[in-house]
């Protein structure tokens, strides 16, 4: 390959690398819009009954957001390492008592949980077809008199049958009603895009506002970040296969394993807790205010650490 050409992937590259965010954003985005479509015209029927109408819309709504939540925790890092461990010691939770920064690292995991549920919501709602199912079946007063005010009498018995067009309204009436809850569904789903959008604002601007260092030292921070998970995957996976090699041939081989220096249980609790970037302490991460403290304790693991059902024993 060419300079010039190379030249040009690593630019590609560069400029991919620094937008994964928006990229993934952008792909969970037309995922989202996809699974609606298919859910819609495959998975989705209106069984047209008052008794079941709502309920039916309702978890078709829901449902799939409840579990993209659910998914969001579940492969939050940073949620796992405030949260592991904190059963058997809570003060895991908020270090030193600082349950400001507990929150707010909190507040962090649920937010960038909540993206993937609020686009489903949002791309659901703009289309209309659960929300029509789930609101036609209802039966209060409140929401008969909106939707069949100036109707005919025969309105109220017919109107959770005005999803599946097989209402005996006049065709007009059926039209309407029809307009009317795909309306308030689409009122509904650019509510939730605009006031998303203003929290997402007013919350960055509180952040930043609130912030000790430049924006400039938070990107280098955030680009640190990065750099040091990719490293410490390689040195893990590094680390992990001389360790197994180390222990077969020293079972197989049928004498003592050679020394193997490896940290205490101890400092990998330290390099876990969920740091937070201050301006009165120069360090990027956890690893690097660990590594660089005069009072370190070098000391290896001597045994190995065994997870037994009342916690962690030490072999």
């Amino acid at each position: 390959m060419s300079v010039p050409a190379m030249d040009s992937f690593k630019t590609v590259l560069r400029f991919l690398t620094n937008q994964k965010s928006t990229i993934g954003y952008s792909f969970m985005a037309i995922l989202t819009i996809g699974s609606e479509r298919i859910f819609s015209m495959v998975s989705f029927q209106c069984p047209c009954n008052r008794e079941q109408n709502f309920a039916y819309g309702l978890t078709f709504l829901l449902g799939p957001a409840v579990v993209l939540l659910a998914i969001g925790l579940f492969v939050s890092t940073r949620l796992w390492r405030l949260y592991t461990g904190c059963c058997l010691n809570p003060l895991k939770l908020c270090p030193r008592g600082n349950f400001v920064g507990c929150l707010s690292v909190f507040v962090k995991v649920l937010s960038g949980a909540c993206i993937a549920p609020i686009m489903w919501l949002t791309v659901a709602l703009l289309n209309g077809t659960f929300y029509e199912c789930a609101v036609s079946g209802l039966d209060e007063n409140a929401v008969v008199k909106i939707f069949c005010q100036n109707k005919t009498p025969a309105c109220r018995e017919e109107l959770h049958r005005v999803p599946c067009i097989k209402s005996l309204l006049p065709s007009n009436e059926n039209t309407e009603l029809l307009l009317m809850l795909r309306a308030q569904s689409q009122i509904l789903g650019w509510s939730i895009v605009i006031i998303s959008a203003i929290v997402a604002l007013i919350g960055t601007c509180f952040k930043n506002c609130r912030s000790q260092v430049s924006y400039l030292q938070l990107t280098f921070q955030k680009i640190y970040m990065e750099k040091e998970r990719e490293k410490f995957e390689t040195f893990a996976e590094d680390y992990a296969t001389k360790l197994a090699e180390r222990n077969l041939k020293s079972f197989f081989d049928n004498k003592c394993p050679e020394p193997f220096p490896f940290p205490n249980h101890k400092a990998w609790e330290e390099i876990s807790a969920v740091y937070t970037f201050r301006q009165s302490e120069q360090y990027y991460s956890t690893l690097q205010k660990y590594v660089e403290r005069t009072d370190r304790d070098y000391s290896p693991e001597k045994r190995p650490v065994l997870e037994g059902e009342d916690g962690i024993e030490m072999a």
